[in-house]
């Protein structure tokens, strides 16, 4: 089986030959400049390069772009957006670019034959707490839902419209395997909003984009690390079918999840902490994990980038055993 057809079968819950393992989220730079010194060729620089070199499954990925190429580059702790109709006018020309697609149809016709080819290729975005709070910062943003909320739908309006708009060009060459929308929306103690503001700022924005992509049939995920649980039915109801990174030092728990939410795709889940412990840590984070790998609808990788805690040796022992499980769970 290619790993598109083992992606396709495990998010429709189906069992494949073996479960693909993928990681979803790039090293930190310290963690790769530690391999560096412990060996790593310096010809592995890609995200593709890593997974041939560690023998990991690989996804390709369309990233849209929010900002244009003469969007001011702002020095760190500075944001766009002052929180006000007038600064959101002055602004408006340098996210949303209309050339989105059509600037960039050399890579997505490459993306096109890769995934023919059998490579899964999803579509990511940011999403509409996360995309906001770019704009005015921290803060800033949290309090808008109280002091400007007709500017938060305005944003909001304009990202759907432009969202959807890129889709309907983006799919005239290719449907993606599923798309993720980058959130971020809670801590390690749980969600940064109410159940109610989300069904006020988020809601509506959530089905326009579920709506379009069940037309082609395309798993909708969140991205947000934290402790998301509490969120999963909030998200379901905006038509969100699939969650990650999942981690478990915020005190997510997959096996958890897969009880209390049987129709919801996992991703990622391992704890990269235990990438840094013995051989025996490792492994017994393969059998804690090894419940819902055998439950279906759950890809198994770090539950976020891996620290600079774990060595080279660590993480190819740490990719060894996954795929030993990947393989036992479908037995």
């Amino acid at each position: 089986m290619t790993t598109r057809e083992r992606y396709k079968k495990v998010i429709n819950f189906e069992k494949p030959d073996r479960v693909p393992f993928f990681e979803f989220c790039p090293y930190w730079g310290l963690t790769v400049d530690r391999w560096r010194e412990e060996g790593l060729p310096d010809y592995v620089k890609t995200h593709k390069d890593f997974a041939d070199y560690f023998g990991l499954d690989f996804c390709d990925d369309f990233t849209l772009p929010f900002f244009t190429n003469d969007c001011p580059q702002l020095p760190e702790g500075q944001h766009l957006l002052e929180m006000d109709e007038k600064a959101y006018d002055e602004i408006r020309r340098y996210i949303f670019p209309e050339d989105a697609i059509s600037s960039r149809l050399k890579y997505i016709e490459y993306l096109a034959k890769t995934q023919q080819d059998g490579t899964p290729v999803s579509l990511s975005g940011f999403g509409f707490f996360w995309f906001p709070r770019m704009l005015m910062g921290i803060e800033p943003h949290l309090y808008s839902f109280y002091d400007a909320p007709e500017l938060y739908h305005r944003i909001c309006q304009d990202h759907i419209e432009w969202m959807l708009n890129c889709m309907d060009q983006l799919f005239e060459f290719f449907i993606p395997d599923g798309f993720t929308m980058s959130e971020d929306m809670s801590y390690n103690l749980g969600p940064m909003l109410s159940e109610d503001m989300f069904d006020e700022f988020l809601l509506p924005y959530y089905l326009q984009v579920s709506a379009k992509l069940k037309e082609h049939n395309v798993l909708f995920s969140i991205d947000s690390d934290g402790q998301l649980e509490p969120m999963i039915p909030w998200l379901k109801r905006g038509g969100v079918g699939g969650v990650y990174p999942l981690e478990r030092n915020a005190g997510v728990d997959i096996n958890r999840i897969r009880a209390n939410h049987p129709d919801i795709v996992m991703l990622s889940g391992f704890n990269k902490l235990d990438m840094s412990g013995s051989p025996e840590e490792i492994e017994a984070e393969c059998q804690r994990i090894l419940p819902a790998l055998k439950a279906g609808g759950y890809i198994p990788s770090c539950d976020h980038q891996t620290p600079p805690a774990v060595s080279l040796e660590n993480y190819k022992l740490y990719v060894k055993l996954l795929r030993e499980y990947c393989i036992k769970a479908c037995e």
